[in-house]
């Protein structure tokens, strides 16, 4: 290993740097990326193809050699051989390193990102066991590197590279390098590097994919084409506008999303799912050509060029109709000339992307869309008077995230979203082809009929609706059902075509009142269309559904607050004797949950809860910030926890032992929430005998798509097989977006049975119905079917604990299920902490049943 005078000294003197173009580079940090390590692979064509797995501590990147390149599933160890340490300014390196020179062969950058210790990396590398989440492009979630013993004579020092039992794990493994081939920073192959081809020429650095990983030298990277497209950020709807000055407010304009990439002196227009609509915005091309930057990611919304800012959907497709100028609204930006900018502060985005407009001719059709910062309520107000459909407010320190988030939040001015056509009702007059549509949103994989929309309509768009109309007709309703007068003339078509509809509010029934037609929108999946904004239902309906998801029981009930407020022990930031610093910060803002108020959740659910998590080991989902910021699991002790937090040593596979940590009372409960947790996971065995589990869980995982109504029907089949076999069993909703099936057993068999007995069953169950299940982790095997996940029966895999909240937004809770409530479930995250105390009087659950998995109950799952 390098010296302590030189870190760097055994990696300089193996390179001869007038024949490579490798950075000589000096020990030393890097400006801070909100102090964020850096993390990167980089794939190695050398004497033979590997894969050098590198992490930054303390001014360099820490390597290791890893031979057969890392693998997502945990079953897999993976030789990792450790290696000199290399300069930080390697982490942007790609090219082709000399025939003769030491590594000579092609250097691809595989992925980047940043990396969180869970532990002193220091001591961890010593001690020679590092535990990490992985924040990368391709590898993420836990990781861990364990030193192997030397062998008698060896010099190399040999690790494994672990993927750690998480949401990120897969059970094919190996698929993480099949379908990752292509460079995350050029976007080319290992042929294409060593020919010279692509964005760069040989050995020259790129700019990697990850801000982190690269830094802001002012120079331009030169670019041969556009950037590729990324998902773009999405806001969630709120009714009002939020206060303070931690928020800018944009007019929220009316026409298409659009991400504009810029390279190579051309511009492509993608639509928010990625759809090329280059051909439709060409008008487009020449603003964009007029900015200053080699390549560029904006962020934006097409709308229909007008005097005013004033925008409108109805004008908007007229003039995509007839080829009239268009106006593009940049309000944020992705990436300039090779930096990756999403990681930045909006406020900081926002600033870049004005300098970069800032020298644009007067009158251009490409726009820079400014902001106020607070006064959300006011500005809301404005701008309604001022005729606009509304504002989205961000949240001026939070980074851009291709999914739909509450830092981005839109707030209209009148109520209008988009619904799916699914048919019309026929008219009467002669000039008009039908009355009214019949329109719906999808819901729990169902297609709602939400009322009918007759307005709206001119003679032109009448019959080009029509004619879309005969293509589309079909005999089935595709609604789940439709009011009998409604549906009793309706003609039905295949539900494809999506409206946006504007009207004043939703019926008891949950119908549309007052609707009208303001236009098609092309770019936009009928399958993505949900209910923006839920119906108001009316007082009665109301106290039914929160009573069917445990919300209130009766009309007049003490609140959650007071609920809380009469936990033992509490008095001012202390609870059951424990003091919570930062009593006061905002967990789950929507909610308006604080530290101290899931301090009191705790305290109040503690008797139920350990029921099922006290005296096993835990494994803790820590968010020290809160889960909008950084979360990371911890299942080891480290120093700083209280005494009310136990350890227990584990004997671990490799013979050693590590300290896990436990509870035993309501104290250790709120101890941990203390330190930051917001999720328990617990082993299926207790500490006083941790080789025989207690009980047997299926997690029913669904493929993205898929409505809840699919998981309910799987969870009773579930119940139906394993009753065949003589097993009762138990459900949960998981506070995500799936079911556990639970079959509490005897302690008499070991981990080794019960998992080939789990394993058995759920390949049974796909094998038996490969249309709705499988029994394998894959994404690609998953499509539209349920993963039946059995793999959290064996030793040291853990599951989310009954009563724990998770570390999501709206602070759902594994909740506790009586069978019969089931068919009344909406989600697996209905229940909150504001809710799911008023269910504590009920258990839901029977006594467990004395009950073994049998020798008979085996050989039924392993025929």
């Amino acid at each position: 290993m390098a010296g302590k005078a030189d870190p760097l000294a055994e990696y300089k003197r193996r390179r001869d740097f007038s024949q490579t173009r490798e950075p000589k580079g000096k020990a030393g940090r890097k400006p801070p990326v909100k102090e964020r390590l850096a993390f990167l692979v980089q794939k190695h064509d050398a004497t033979r193809l590997h894969y050098d797995f590198r992490l930054e501590n303390e001014g360099v990147l820490l390597s290791w050699a890893v031979t057969k390149g890392p693998s997502a599933d945990p079953e897999d160890k993976r030789l990792a051989v450790r290696t000199e340490d290399h300069p930080l300014e390697y982490g942007t390196f790609e090219g082709t390193i000399p025939k003769g020179q030491y590594g000579g062969g092609t250097v691809m950058l595989w992925d980047t990102g940043w990396w969180e210790p869970l532990h002193d990396p220091a001591e961890g590398i010593a001690e020679g066991k590092l535990h990490f989440i992985l924040h990368g492009a391709r590898m993420t979630g836990g990781w861990a590197l364990v030193r192997m013993r030397a062998r008698k004579g060896e010099k190399r020092e040999n690790w494994l590279l672990v993927k750690e039992r998480d949401d990120d794990a897969r059970d094919d493994g190996d698929a993480l390098l099949s379908e990752n081939e292509k460079s995350v920073a050029s976007d080319r192959t290992m042929k294409e590097i060593a020919e010279e081809k692509g964005e760069t020429a040989q050995g020259k650095r790129v700019k990697t994919a990850k801000r982190t990983a690269s830094t802001r030298s002012g120079k331009r990277a030169k670019s041969s084409g556009p950037p590729r497209f990324q998902k773009p950020q999405l806001a969630t709807l709120y009714d009002t506008a939020p206060e303070g000055a931690d928020w800018l407010h944009e007019v929220k304009f009316d026409g298409y999303r659009v991400l504009a990439a810029v390279g190579g002196g051309k511009t492509r227009f993608f639509t928010r799912n990625g759809h090329d609509w280059s051909d439709k915005f060409a008008v487009l091309q020449a603003p964009f050509a007029e900015i200053g930057c080699d390549a560029a990611l904006v962020d934006g919304e097409v709308t229909a060029a007008s005097k005013t800012d004033n925008s409108d959907f109805s004008a908007l497709q007229k003039v995509l109709k007839s080829g009239a100028d268009l106006t593009f609204h940049a309000f944020d930006l992705l990436s300039l000339d090779g930096d990756d900018w999403r990681d930045s502060p909006q406020i900081e985005r926002k600033e870049r992307l004005r300098s970069l407009l800032s020298d644009l001719p007067k009158g251009s059709a490409l726009h820079y869309s400014d902001h106020v910062r607070g006064h959300g309520p006011e500005v809301h107000t404005r701008v309604c008077k001022a005729g606009e459909e509304g504002i989205v407010s961000k949240r001026a320190d939070a980074p851009y995230r291709g999914e739909r988030s509450k830092n981005w939040r839109k707030v209209k001015c009148t109520k209008r979203q988009e619904f799916v056509i699914g048919g019309y009702s026929p008219s009467d007059k002669k000039a008009r082809p039908f009355a009214s549509l019949l329109v719906g949103t999808h819901e729990d994989g169902a297609l709602i009929y939400r009322g009918r929309v007759g307005t709206g309509f001119d003679q032109d768009l009448l019959d080009a609706l029509s004619a879309r109309f005969e293509k589309l007709a079909r005999k089935t309703m595709p609604f789940e059902s439709v009011p009998k007068e409604r549906a009793k003339d309706a003609r039905w078509l295949t539900p494809s075509l999506v409206a946006e509809i504007e009207f004043t509010e939703f019926t008891d029934d949950g119908h549309v009142r007052h609707g009208a037609f303001i236009g098609l929108r092309e770019d936009k999946e009928a399958s993505d269309v949900t209910l923006e904004s839920r119906p108001s239902p009316s007082r009665k309906k109301a106290a039914s559904s929160r009573k069917k998801t445990g919300e209130a029981k009766k009309e007049k009930t003490p609140s959650t607050a007071e609920k809380l407020e009469r936990a033992e022990g509490e008095s001012g930031d202390r609870i059951l004797g424990v003091r919570i610093s930062h009593p006061d910060r905002t967990l789950f803002e929507e909610q308006g949950v604080a530290k101290i108020d899931l301090a009191r959740y705790y305290a109040v659910v503690a008797e139920r809860m350990l029921a099922h998590a006290a005296r096993r080991p835990l494994s803790l989902v820590r968010c020290p910030q809160g889960p909008q910021k950084a979360c990371f699991f911890q299942k080891h002790a480290s120093e700083g926890f209280p005494e009310a937090i136990r350890t227990v040593p584990i004997a671990e596979k490799s013979g050693e032992k590590q300290d896990y940590l436990y509870v035993e009372d309501g104290s250790g409960l709120v101890s941990c929430v203390q330190m930051g947790t917001l999720e328990f996971h617990v082993w299926g065995s207790s500490i006083d005998n941790l080789e025989k589990p207690e009980r047997m869980i299926f997690d029913l995982d669904p493929d993205e798509g898929l409505g809840f109504a699919k998981v309910r029907e799987a969870a009773w089949d579930m119940r139906a097989r394993l009753s065949d076999l003589g097993l009762q069993s138990v459900v949960m909703a998981t506070g995500g977006k799936g079911l556990h099936v639970i079959v509490p057993i005897e302690r008499r068999a070991g981990w080794d049975r019960i998992k080939a007995f789990a394993r058995g069953f759920a390949t049974v169950m796909a094998s038996e119905d490969p249309e709705r299940y499988t029994a394998t982790m894959s994404k690609e095997k998953r499509k539209g079917r349920i993963f039946v996940d059995w793999l959290r029966n064996e030793r040291g895999a853990t599951a989310i604990t009954p009563y724990s909240t998770r570390s999501r937004p709206g602070a759902p809770v594994a909740t506790p299920l009586a069978w019969e409530e089931l068919d009344d479930l909406e989600a697996g995250n209905t229940f909150t902490v504001r809710t799911v105390i008023d269910r504590l009087d009920d258990e839901p659950w029977p006594q467990p049943p004395r009950q073994s998995v049998t020798k008979a109950m085996e050989k039924a799952v392993t025929r």
